[in-house]
């Protein structure tokens, strides 16, 4: 009896830890990449810019930062927002020729010291932070008028030109990735939690019928998963026949 409770035990363990890996891969992670737009500079000095299609401003900025935060954002605004990442300035840009698309402009930040306007900075960075980027210049402050993709053909780029990007700037460019569609729906159940639009990986059709588990009522309300299976054996009858022993003589 107690092999037997021990074996169950042990069989309780693992299917905790089969369900708790399955929970895990039932989490919202579908993801999706922001398309490669334009692409200037090189070396330690690049900026690379992406289209989110139908996305404003503050809606791709809390998409970004609820999948990793920043070390500083800019206060939400409509139309431009700063998002900072050690070495990476996540410049996000309402799309003057098409408003309801947000330019993501990720710069290195030597490319922020070599081409931004830190006046313009100053509306939406920290005084330190801006002091910190640009201290390599002996305390010069206008290292460049650069103010954005947006502005790119009034305060045009120190350091080179925005162009087409290639097959091998997209491999070199810095992915953006965020959660975007997707839906979980849970097994035994047909309320769908969605997280966009799309099916999910465990999505079941509400058409299908659900699975039962009957328990042994006899175990007590602990039967059911490791209750000794019924056996349909019978014990063969048997018959008792008269005789009689006779000693020889």
């Amino acid at each position: 009896m107690k092999k037997r409770l021990a074996h169950g035990l042990k069989l309780m363990l693992v299917l905790s830890l089969v369900m708790s890996l399955l929970s895990a891969c039932g989490a919202p992670s579908v993801q999706d990449t922001y398309p490669l737009e334009s692409v200037s500079g090189s070396g330690n000095t690049t900026s690379y810019v992406y289209r989110a299609a139908d996305r404003t401003v503050p809606e791709v900025a809390q998409e970004l930062s609820e999948q990793r935060k920043p070390d500083q954002i800019s206060a939400e605004n409509t139309e431009r927002m700063f998002l900072v990442y050690q070495d990476q300035y996540y410049h996000l840009q309402q799309d003057p020729n098409k408003t309801e698309d947000t330019l993501v402009e990720v710069d290195s930040k030597e490319y922020v010291r070599q081409n931004y306007d830190s006046s313009f900075l100053q509306g939406y960075l920290t005084a330190t932070l801006i002091g910190n980027l640009f201290d390599t210049f002996g305390g010069n402050r206008s290292a460049g008028k650069y103010r954005g993709y947006t502005n790119k053909d009034t305060y045009k780029p120190s350091e080179g030109s925005y162009r087409t990007p290639t097959s091998i700037d997209k491999k070199a460019a810095p992915p953006i990735t965020v959660d975007r569609k997707g839906s979980i729906t849970r097994r035994g159940s047909d309320k769908d939690t969605s997280v966009g639009s799309s099916g999910g990986l465990f999505g079941r059709k509400k058409e299908q019928s659900k699975g039962t588990i009957d328990r042994n009522k006899s175990s007590g309300g602990l039967g059911g998963l490791f209750d000794s299976p019924k056996s349909s054996y019978k014990k063969p009858k048997t018959r008792v026949g008269g005789g009689r022993i006779m000693r020889r003589r």
